[in-house]
């Protein structure tokens, strides 16, 4: 019975992250269907170091340019992997922003608004987001969503390549159920809820400009 109603809570969960991932997908086509019929899109591809060294996630994000100051980031990363004694840091994040480049797209300082929506599920491992316990033999899974403001700086490397530092800090809203153990068979031994105010955002990206 317990197994049935947590199969229920985590529908539940991914219903509404789902939705808010579409009303914010929405909300950045209407502005940027428009745009694109003025401005001469421009594309590029990166990749996070610093979020690579997060657990060796995967991530990739995209680029396009809205306008001479206006771009749009659609980016995220996903994390399968189980390491050593079973240690796990098992999670998905999407993480769009929209940001206003003082000089021009793709070169020098920016400031940007992101919003993130993410699932977790971790074992062993102290979680990097939340003010959740410190924990061993504890698995921590759940679903957070929210928003922040950035800062970035963009380098021009060569007429393909640039490189970029961006910090962001804002808010996430984190559901969680405790089990017992890092394992899936762990009795459940709590849930609970957090409102998260702090780093949102750090990246250490290489960039490649398509167009």
């Amino acid at each position: 019975m317990k197994e049935k109603s947590n199969s229920c809570q985590t529908k539940h969960y991914l219903s509404i992250i789902m939705k808010k991932i579409i009303i914010i997908a929405l909300i950045l086509l209407a502005y940027w269907i428009p745009v694109q019929k003025v401005h001469a899109q421009k594309v590029a591809v990166k990749t996070n170091l610093a979020y690579w060294a997060v657990g060796a996630t995967p991530n990739l994000a995209f680029e396009f340019a809205l306008g001479k100051k206006v771009t749009l980031e659609v980016g995220g990363g996903l994390n399968k992997w189980t390491f050593s004694e079973n240690k796990k840091m098992k999670h998905w994040l999407v993480q769009p922003e929209l940001r206003y480049w003082f000089c021009e797209s793709f070169n020098g300082h920016f400031v940007g608004l992101h919003a993130h929506a993410g699932g977790f599920n971790v074992g062993n491992f102290d979680i990097p987001i939340g003010r959740l316990d410190v924990f061993d033999n504890k698995r921590y899974e759940g679903y957070l969503y929210g928003a922040g403001l950035s800062y970035g700086y963009q380098w021009v490397l060569s007429k393909r390549w640039n490189l970029e530092l961006n910090l962001g800090a804002g808010y996430a809203h984190i559901d969680y159920d405790k089990f017992d153990g890092p394992h899936y068979c762990g009795m459940k031994l709590d849930e609970g809820k957090e409102n998260y105010w702090g780093i949102t955002k750090a990246a250490i990206s290489f960039i490649y400009v398509i167009k």
